[in-house]
C-alpha cells in the first residue's frame, strides 16, 4: 500500500511540476511500461528491408490504477550512446521537447491495458547507427507521464544496428538501362528517318 501510495504521487508531482513550469522533464517519469524488440544482439539491419517485432504494455506488478492518466502511446526508434558520441543533433536531453534521443517515430495510438505487438518495416530514410525502441505514455494533454523501453537505463543492452540504404537502388538501375536502351533506339530511328527523306529527295 505503502509503495503504491509513494508512485501515485510521483505521478502526481511529475504532472504538476508540468502544469506549473510548461516542461516535461524524463527524469520525472515514471518507468511503468515494458518494451521488447525481436532483435538480437550483434544483428544488423537494413533500412528499408527488413522488419522489428515490437511489443509493449504495461508492468503487470504495477498497482492497479498506475495507468489512469494514460490515453495515447507514442513509440519510437531511438539512438543508442554510441550513435550520439559527437553528434550534437543527437544529444540527449532531461527537458523532452530538446531531447534528440528519439527521433524517428515508429507508431502512436489510443493506449490498451493489454500487449500491443507491432511488425514495424524499418523506414528507408533511417540512417546507419546503434538503437533501441522507447515508448512513451501520453496523458489527455498529450504530456508524456510515463515511459518503457527496450534496453537498460544504462542503454547498454538489447540494441540494435540499422545499415542506411547505400548506393543506388536497384529500381532506379533498371530505369537507367531502360532509359538508356530507348535513347539509343530513338537515335537510331531518328537517324534512319532522316536518311530516308534525303534519299527520297535526291529522286525528286
Amino acid at each position: 500500500m505503502a509503495a503504491r501510495g509513494l508512485l501515485l504521487a510521483s505521478i502526481y508531482l511529475s504532472l504538476l511540476v508540468h502544469e506549473c513550469y510548461g516542461v516535461t522533464l524524463f527524469s520525472s517519469l515514471q518507468k511503468t511500461l515494458q518494451v521488447t524488440t525481436t532483435t538480437k544482439r550483434g544483428q544488423v539491419l537494413k533500412a528499408g528491408e527488413d522488419k522489428v517485432t515490437i511489443t509493449w504494455g504495461l508492468n503487470q506488478s504495477l498497482a492497479a490504477g498506475t495507468d489512469s492518466a494514460y490515453k495515447t502511446v507514442k513509440v519510437q526508434l531511438c539512438f543508442a550512446p554510441v550513435s550520439q558520441k559527437d553528434r550534437a543533433w543527437r544529444k540527449t536531453e532531461d527537458h523532452l521537447n530538446k531531447d534528440k534521443t528519439c527521433s524517428f517515430k515508429i507508431v502512436e495510438k489510443p493506449y490498451n491495458k493489454s500487449l500491443q505487438t507491432l511488425d514495424w518495416i524499418i523506414e528507408s530514410d533511417v540512417p546507419t547507427a546503434t538503437y533501441f525502441v522507447r515508448a512513451y505514455a501520453l496523458n489527455g494533454e498529450r504530456h508524456e507521464v510515463a515511459y518503457g523501453q527496450s534496453t537498460n537505463d544504462q542503454k547498454t543492452t538489447n540494441l540494435f544496428d540499422i545499415q542506411a540504404i547505400t548506393g543506388r537502388h536497384a529500381s532506379l538501375d533498371i530505369a537507367s538501362v531502360c532509359f538508356s536502351v530507348f535513347s539509343v533506339v530513338a537515335l537510331f530511328g531518328f537517324f534512319f528517318h532522316e536518311k530516308r527523306k534525303a534519299r527520297m529527295s535526291q529522286q525528286k
